[in-house]
């Protein structure tokens, strides 16, 4: 029985040393989760108003100088950049990212994979790790980029997408990110990033800007904007992403960790009750034994 009660000690104690981890964590993820949010709200209708502005521009320009992003070919290469975290305890944050960019190599890139014509490029060590496991063709370039999270990092990514586009390694590349909407909640999308999508090739959720297609007056020439504009807004395009995924990340530790507490709670209330009983119990037996030594000495 003393055995007992001291293993019901042992795992209230375990079980109050994780409780006390986790609320830490989440304390800490809560902190940069503010910093995040703050970073990807400010930068969102910016990147969003840039990238329609460069779908209007290719949907209403010809092919010719500044415009070799936007060429559409045959798909017999594809690389997908694929934004996961550094660090796991972020829930399912991490296999859903991965899960979608499985599916979609499946559903979209069977032939090409088949093929070995299919590259993964890897923001984030978790998503790089779980695809050199499952045998993908994985790049590990950029998989650093969250230890120093800036503009630069990012758009060396960015351009070294399009210039690889550019030279024909790649028919598509496409960004597998999760989108940001609050704390419990990540939206996880697949988003073209080149060549760059026309008007009438956006995705459903921007059905509403279909309609606001146009042509615009350019001044200096249409061609020096173009090659000037494209890049620009591409970069801002991959870091909006990377800024997207970062905050979701913070926010799915948050809700994680936050729900972990409130497992150890429960968890804590079960083994004081079993702690209790036990302990009732060895009380009764010491009792009993005694009521029973005393009694055997009487007689």
């Amino acid at each position: 029985m003393a055995g007992q009660l001291k293993e019901v000690r042992n795992r209230i104690k375990s079980v109050q040393s994780t409780q006390q981890i986790t609320k830490a964590m989440k304390m800490v993820s809560a902190a940069k989760l503010r910093r995040a949010q703050d970073a990807i709200i400010q930068m969102r209708p910016y990147a969003q108003k840039l990238q329609e502005m460069l779908s209007n521009i290719v949907s209403n320009s010809e092919s010719g100088t500044g415009m070799s992003l936007a060429a559409e070919r045959t798909t017999e290469k594809v690389l997908l950049i694929v934004i996961t975290s550094d660090r796991g305890l972020a829930g399912a944050f991490n296999a859903n990212i991965i899960k979608l960019a499985k599916a979609t190599i499946a559903e979209k890139y069977a032939n090409q994979h088949k093929k070995g014509n299919v590259t993964i490029w890897n923001i984030g060590k978790k998503g790089y790790e779980n695809f050199i496991k499952a045998n993908y063709k994985a790049d590990a370039t950029f998989k650093d980029i969250f230890l120093h999270l800036t503009f630069e990092n990012v758009q060396k990514a960015a351009q070294a997408a399009m210039k690889a586009f550019e030279e024909k390694e790649f028919d598509v590349v496409e960004i597998v990110y999760s989108q940001f909407k609050n704390a419990a909640t990540q939206r996880f999308e697949v988003e073209r990033f080149l060549p760059i999508p026309k008007v009438e090739n956006l995705p459903a959720g921007r059905l509403e800007r279909k309609a606001m297609k146009a042509d615009f007056i350019y001044d200096p020439s249409k061609e020096l904007l173009i090659a000037e504009l494209m890049p620009k807004i591409l970069n801002t395009q991959l870091y909006k992403a990377v800024l997207d995924s970062n905050a979701s990340e913070h926010g799915a530790r948050m809700t994680a960790m936050d729900k972990a507490s409130e497992n150890a709670n429960e968890m804590l209330r079960s083994l004081k009750i079993s702690y209790n009983r036990a302990r009732q119990a060895a009380i009764t037996t010491e009792l009993t034994e005694i009521v029973s030594g005393a009694a055997a000495l009487q007689g």
